[in-house]
């Protein structure tokens, strides 16, 4: 009985220490080691967005956090700072694997490049959009312009 209680704690407490080092806040931003990160050069619905599929309504704010939740996985990202927005958070490009989380967003039609911030994710985005993936197969409104809205 021991054993099996040791070989639990030991699958399970890296879990649980991860889960201290690393918070998803929303799809592009995360807090690691108590710092906030935002990930640089794209931008995902708000937690609040929906869109439509048809006339039906979806979270898409959330399911993108959600998508991004499901890709980190038990990971911890490593990130490259880029500076810092009015916001005082990090700006960074963040790697699960040496794979860019953000590319994998926009690629994948969950993310949107910023191009007021950069351009390198916008061959990322022309593929999601030529493919209709992800956010590309729903009406949506673009993040940016929801929060104008918002103000």
């Amino acid at each position: 009985m021991k054993n099996f209680l040791l070989t639990i704690f030991l699958v399970f407490f890296p879990l649980i220490c991860l889960s201290d080092n690393l918070r998803v806040i929303d799809g592009d931003s995360i807090v690691l080691n108590g710092k906030k990160i935002r990930f640089h050069g794209i931008d995902t619905p708000e937690l609040k967005q929906f869109c439509l599929k048809g006339n039906k309504k979806i979270a898409c704010g959330l399911e993108v956090k959600k998508i991004l939740i499901k890709y980190i996985g038990n990971d911890i990202p490593e990130c490259l700072n880029k500076g810092k927005d009015i916001y005082k958070r990090i700006l960074a490009e963040c790697f699960i694997n040496g794979q860019s989380i953000s590319k994998y967003l926009v690629r994948s039609g969950h993310a949107f490049a910023y191009r007021k911030y950069s351009s390198k994710f916008i061959k990322d985005e022309d593929f999601a959009k030529k493919n209709k993936l992800g956010l590309w197969a729903l009406k949506f409104e673009y993040p940016w312009n929801f929060r104008k809205k918002l103000k």
